[in-house]
């Protein structure tokens, strides 16, 4: 697994959170959502594709797409720090 090629197919968006938040709640957008491609991924060899659809098929859309979403905290870096953190945990669990 390439980790920079990883990190570099990964999209992100920034949508307003939901819930509680004062003055600011329908002002900042601190949510951060993760979208990854599966299918169209060139940082993992065939049978590594393989092993994460059979081990991330119940988190993936049906186009093979693994979308994570983080509202923890009022920065949107680092609620952006905290899905990436997410997102290579579950890569690297589902790839062993």
């Amino acid at each position: 697994m390439n980790k920079e090629k990883l990190l570099s197919e990964l999209q992100f968006k920034a949508v307003r959170s939901s819930g509680a938040g004062g003055q600011n709640v329908n002002k900042v957008s601190s949510k951060v959502v993760l979208s990854f491609d599966l299918k169209i991924s060139t940082a993992f060899s065939e049978e590594e594709k393989e092993l994460l659809l059979s081990k991330l098929e119940n988190k993936l859309t049906k186009e093979q797409v693994l979308i994570l979403s983080c509202d923890e905290d009022r920065s949107q870096l680092r609620n952006k720090d905290i899905v990436i953190k997410r997102f290579l945990l579950i890569i690297e669990g589902a790839l062993k």
